[in-house]
């Protein structure tokens, strides 16, 4: 079996990073520098694949909220929570708020369509998202390639690459489970934030 995991992250590892990373993929680049430690593919590959993901990610949905405002999916994330302090800090401090929302779990869907629906322009915005997704990249893709060297080091080097390639697996899935709990969590207090927003907004 682990001949087979092997051959198939050779195989579909850097496009697994790469759509990892369209998303919510702080584990998936993560998984893309431990697997370049492990020599499975090149370091500047897995940073390439997770800089490309996280940068066509944000710039589709940027485009969805540009181009399809009234689109049953974009009125549903309008809905979702977050969006209308993610729409005012757009509003208020763009610059910063496109080259920090990828940073924010939960928040990048959300922050991607309000930048579209802002007065934020398509070029501004790609200079400024291929900053922040190329930092991104470098940031999460290192840790993963430091926890190799970690791994490697804690584990020993009596372990066969093949076994370290399961842990590797089973790290990402921690880590993914363990950004769903934040998320999780974030989302709820953002909901507490938007009910308590709708109580001040209304007329007494």
């Amino acid at each position: 079996m682990t001949e087979t995991i092997h051959r198939l992250i050779e195989q579909y590892g850097l496009v697994a990073v790469f759509l990892g990373c369209v998303a919510e993929g702080e584990s998936a680049a993560i998984l893309g520098g431990f697997f370049a430690h492990q020599q499975v593919f090149v370091l500047w590959q897995a940073f390439a694949a997770a800089f490309l993901g996280a940068f066509a990610g944000d710039t589709f949905f940027f485009i969805l909220g540009r181009s399809f405002a009234d689109h049953p999916y974009v009125r549903k994330m309008r809905r979702r929570p977050g969006f209308r302090r993610a729409y005012r800090l757009l509003n208020t401090h763009p610059n910063i708020y496109v080259l920090t929302n990828r940073y924010i779990y939960g928040m990048r869907l959300v922050g991607g369509i309000a930048a579209g629906l802002s007065t934020v322009s398509l070029p501004r915005f790609v200079i400024l998202n291929a900053v922040s997704s190329a930092v991104w990249a470098a940031l999460f893709g290192t840790l993963g390639y430091v926890f190799g060297l970690s791994a490697e080091h804690l584990i020993g080097q009596a372990l066969i690459r093949h076994e370290r390639l399961l842990v590797a697996l089973a790290v990402g899935l921690g880590v993914a489970i363990l950004a769903w709990l934040v998320a999780h969590r974030v989302a709820g207090r953002e909901r507490a934030k938007d009910a308590e927003g709708d109580q001040l907004d209304r007329p007494s």
